[in-house]
């Protein structure tokens, strides 16, 4: 009977030790935003509005990857994708620049948006699909930065 008391003081000293370890998709999340910085991509966490007509209303608090603009790039514009492969502005309409809507379509289906501005490229993105998804994400920040 005592070695019963033992094991069960034991598990309680233990078990919030327990709690405070990181699941398996929390260490996913933390090796991708680690890769995403090694390659020059920087990760903040960043409140957002979404516009009222999205389908699946994102998180309030959602995973920004960023990257600095060259000097000279002045073109602005912000898109969501209201499904995988369909991009809108803020009047719901569709991207015009095949080109561009082509680099869109080629990123992760979990992207709520991208936008641009004449300092920084930001893309919100719900962080599934590992190494593979962030490699799409990193390939669209680097060829419009």
């Amino acid at each position: 009977m005592g070695n019963w008391w033992w094991l069960l003081i034991l598990f309680v000293v233990l078990s919030p030790v327990m709690w405070l370890m990181p699941s398996q998709r929390q260490r996913g999340r933390m090796d991708v935003r680690m890769q995403a910085r090694r390659l020059g991509v920087a990760m903040q966490l960043s409140r957002q509005e979404w516009p009222h007509w999205l389908l699946a209303e994102p998180p309030q608090s959602c995973p920004q990857y960023h990257r600095g603009r060259r000097a000279g790039r002045t073109d602005t514009w912000c898109y969501w994708q209201l499904e995988p492969g369909q991009w809108l502005n803020q009047w719901r309409e569709p991207c015009a620049d095949a080109a561009l809507l082509a680099q869109l379509q080629s990123l992760p289906a979990d992207v709520y948006s991208v936008a641009a501005n004449k300092q920084m490229l930001a893309i919100c993105w719900g962080e599934r699909g590992g190494s593979a998804a962030l490699e799409q994400v990193v390939n669209f920040l680097q060829a419009h930065a």
